[in-house]
């Protein structure tokens, strides 16, 4: 009888401690720090969404390609670099190849990619450099290399009637130096750049 009643008693104390502890650690610490999120860095929290127009076009922290609905790049923007995510820049499958440096595969699409932004670019494939050619390891990074966005200059210039100048320094305007001055390599945000890219020709 005694053993009953403590395993009982052990029971009920388990079940408070699973209610109590839901509580605070799955309702209220999560509205809290929602809460303390929307409070003091909501663009951040709200995942950085980018506006043009007054229309949400994006987000600065998640990549997305700029091409028809056949995947063929359009040529008056910039593109970024390749994307192993799902069908392309897929926030729900964020991954990268997975695929090992000597794989075939992946040799093969590189050298397919290496043709089709030479070709695009109308430069020599071995001035393309390996941001064009390689996905990141998230395949949602919205970054590319000031050399890649600065080889898309006289594609985007010619088809926008700009001149090669105006979008060169509008390339220098929204290239980032390196995280805290010394963390990685100088980097260009695709979607900021074409977006400024749209202001610019209007």
């Amino acid at each position: 009888m005694s053993s009953s009643r403590s395993t009982v008693r052990q029971l009920g104390t388990a079940v408070r401690a699973l209610f109590v502890l839901t509580l605070v650690l799955g309702v209220a610490y999560p509205l809290v720090i929602t809460g303390l999120g929307q409070v003091a860095l909501k663009n951040r929290a709200d995942g950085q969404p980018l506006t043009l127009d007054g229309r949400t076009v994006g987000s600065a922290i998640i990549g997305q390609g700029f091409t028809d609905a056949d995947g063929a790049a359009l040529p008056d923007w910039f593109q970024s670099r390749p994307s192993a995510a799902g069908d392309g820049y897929d926030g729900g499958a964020s991954s990268g190849s997975n695929l090992g440096p000597e794989n075939p595969d992946l040799v093969a699409a590189i050298e397919e990619r290496r043709t089709a932004v030479a070709e695009l670019e109308g430069v020599d494939p071995a001035a393309v450099p390996a941001d064009a050619l390689t996905a990141s390891g998230s395949g949602l990074d919205p970054h590319i290399s000031p050399e890649y966005a600065r080889l898309q200059v006289p594609r985007i210039a010619a088809e926008r009637g700009l001149g090669e100048a105006d979008v060169e320094a509008l390339v220098e305007e929204y290239t980032q130096g390196p995280d805290l001055g010394y963390l990685g390599e100088p980097t260009v945000n695709v979607l900021e750049l074409n977006m400024a890219l749209a202001q610019l020709d209007t």
